[in-house]
Formats: structure tokens, C-alpha cells, sequence
């Protein structure tokens, strides 16, 4: 029904199930059509993964409420306040972590609250004192500097690629590594590609092969988290290493000429199914091929595997583009220089002298 209560247990509604008829319209089937379709345009508004997240957010801090003899509505800035210190510093039992987490997790918990009150018709002040304070406390006593992903280099993604076989599953996998890496794609925008414009409603972008000017290539539509933008993949130096010929190969023997680009294949690997594959995918399959090409070997197979995620690949593209870094951070999509720099791991590193230019 349209009208459906807010559910104030442990379950998180959706931005989609806040939204209702006022109390005093009388329903209808129209209104309630125009219900039902704010709602998908709301459920919309965030990522799958983020809602997902929020969701768990909610019920762990619900849960610790109870545990604490406390209702989690209304908001009560005192309370989260005691939530985030038992987050960083767990006492006793407490359900709410079996270790302390990290200031980034904390920060996330924190933010999945503001939201999932605001969907409740409640503001939670971040800048309550009683929040303030002690998130500002657990920064200065528990901060560290990000831990980055390694970046996957020319030569890393070369031995990698050289890893798969020439089968569909091959070919396809092939076509995520060199994509992904051209493009300096995230895990999610390579799996929600499609083959033309607007084939399915879990699009998040198309793919266009394109002949013809400066030697054509891949234009890539993508509806990332700063909006749509356009991303240009060129062709690569050889067959071996071209990102193009490899999209070509795997549409061309998987026969897709619509809907999802990247699908899942047969247990034999020699047909294409139906099913978008999921981002975990391409995270799954940038560690296995790390470990077959034996990158970075000289550490404990658990080292190697934490050093590399599929944000490896964004990191890359940056750190090994030999190109002026307007031009980087435009095709990472990223709304200043200062984020693209993070993902230049080592690039560039004492390029500036400063000691030298003082006189020493």
C-alpha cells in the first residue's frame, strides 16, 4: 500500500519507502502510481552497495541500542556519541565490534546514521557536540594515513592478461582486465556497462566502438558518481595489449550485440549466459591473476592479495599515463587534482627538488 508506516525496528527503510501520501489525500490509483514511481526514482538516488551498507548500519546501531537499555528514535546525539567511542575503544562484550574499527569505518557507521534518520523525518547534527567531540578525539587518537591499493603497472597488467586462456571465459576476462585498466574504470562501471544505449534498466553506461579519427576506439558513456561523463579508450599498440581488440574478440565469439556487455559463461566456458556478472568479479579475478603472474612474490600469499583490489587499475592508469594530469584526472572522472594525485602512487616523487632549489 502506499501508505505503509515507516517500520521503527531494526529495519532501515529505503528512501523509496519513506516517501508517501500525505495523511490528509485521499489515495487513489493514480496517486498511488505516482507513489510507486517517486519511490524508483528514490531507491535510485543512491548506489545498491551504499543502500545496502546503510541498511547494516542501522540495524548494528538499533542492535547496540537495545543491548544499552535505549531506543535508537528519537536521535540522540548523547548516545551515538557513546556508539562511536564504543566503535573505536569496544568494552567488555559488546556486540558492537569484535575489534576496534577503523576512523574511516567509524566515519562511514556515522554517515549511514544521518541518512537513515533523515529518511525517518529526523536531522542528526553531525556538529552536536556531543557527536563532535569525540569523533574529532577518535581522529586524533586512532588516525592513520589511508592505506592504498598497490597500483597494477604496464607490466604488471601485461604478465596478468598472459595469464588467461584463449577459451570465452578467457576472452572475457581479458576484455575486463584491459578495459578496466584503459579506461581507469571502477569495478562497478566496468559491470554495468552495456553494448549500445539504454538496453537494460541496471544500465550504468554504454560502450561504442568507434573507427575512423586519430584511429579510433571505445567510447565509454558512464553514469559514475560525479555525474555522466565520457570515457575515450584508445587503441593499444598491438593485438596482444589493445583493450579495443579485446572488446571485439569477446562480443564478437560471445555473440553479444545487446544488453549487458561483460555476462557470465558456461561452466565449460564456451557460452554466453544471460547474467551480468558481478563487480565482485572483477575483484576476484585481479587477485587470482596477481598470484598466476607472480607479482610482488617476494611477500606471503595473504600480503599479496590485500595489496590488490580492483581500484588497483584506476591506480595504475594514473600512476603510468606519462601525460599532463588535467588530462588523467578527466578520464578518472575526478572533480579535483588534489583526488587524482592520491591515486598516483610514487608517481612523480622528488621530480621537485626544494632542497636543491633552497641551495643545499
Amino acid at each position: 500500500m502506499a501508505n505503509r508506516p515507516v517500520d521503527k525496528g531494526e529495519s532501515a527503510p529505503f528512501p523509496d519507502e519513506a516517501l508517501r501520501l500525505p495523511s490528509h489525500v485521499a489515495s487513489s490509483r493514480t496517486l498511488d502510481r505516482l507513489v510507486d514511481t517517486a519511490r524508483d526514482y528514490a531507491k535510485a538516488s543512491t548506489a545498491e552497495n551504499t543502500n545496502k551498507a546503510y541498511v547494516a548500519d542501522w540495524k548494528h546501531f538499533a542492535r547496540w541500542c537495545r543491548m544499552k537499555g535505549a531506543e535508537p528514535l528519537p536521535p540522540s546525539p548523547e548516545m551515538i556519541g557513546l556508539y562511536l567511542a564504543d566503535l573505536a575503544a569496544p568494552a567488555g562484550a559488546s556486540p558492537s565490534a569484535s575489534r576496534p574499527l577503523s576512523v574511516a569505518t567509524i566515519d562511514r557507521r556515522l554517515s549511514g546514521l544521518v541518512w537513515n534518520y533523515a529518511q525517518r523525518g529526523f536531522t542528526l547534527d553531525r556538529k552536536n557536540r556531543h557527536i563532535a567531540t569525540v569523533l574529532t578525539g577518535i581522529k586524533r587518537k586512532h588516525g592513520r594515513p589511508p592505506q592504498q591499493k598497490e597500483a597494477i603497472l604496464p607490466e604488471d597488467i601485461l604478465a596478468m592478461v598472459a595469464t588467461l586462456s584463449f577459451d570465452l571465459r578467457g576472452l572475457r576476462d581479458r576484455a575486463i582486465l584491459l578495459t578496466g585498466y584503459a579506461g581507469g574504470l571502477r569495478r562497478s562501471e566496468i559491470v554495468s556497462l552495456d553494448v549500445g544505449k539504454d538496453d537494460t534498466p541496471d544500465s550504468g553506461g554504454w560502450i561504442e566502438i568507434v573507427d575512423g579519427t586519430n584511429g579510433g576506439g571505445a567510447l565509454l558513456t558512464l553514469n559514475a558518481k560525479t555525474g555522466w561523463r565520457e570515457v575515450e579508450i584508445g587503441r593499444g599498440s598491438s593485438e596482444q595489449t589493445c583493450p579495443v581488440h579485446a572488446l571485439k574478440q569477446w562480443l564478437n565469439f560471445a555473440k553479444i550485440g545487446f544488453g549487458p556487455t561483460f555476462v557470465r559463461t558456461s561452466r565449460d566456458g564456451k557460452r554466453a549466459l544471460a547474467t551480468r556478472l558481478n563487480d565482485k568479479h572483477v575483484a576476484r579475478l585481479i587477485k587470482q591473476t596477481v598470484l598466476d603472474a607472480g607479482i610482488r612474490s617476494d611477500l606471503p600469499e595473504k600480503e599479496r592479495l590485500a595489496l590488490f583490489s580492483g581500484h588497483s587499475l584506476r591506480a595504475g592508469l594514473a600512476s603510468s599515463a606519462e601525460v599532463d594530469e588535467r588530462y588523467v584526472q578527466k578520464h578518472l572522472g575526478h572533480a579535483s587534482a588534489e583526488m587524482t594525485r592520491r591515486y598516483q602512487r610514487r608517481r612523480d616523487r622528488f621530480r621537485v627538488n626544494l632542497t636543491k632549489v633552497a641551495g643545499l
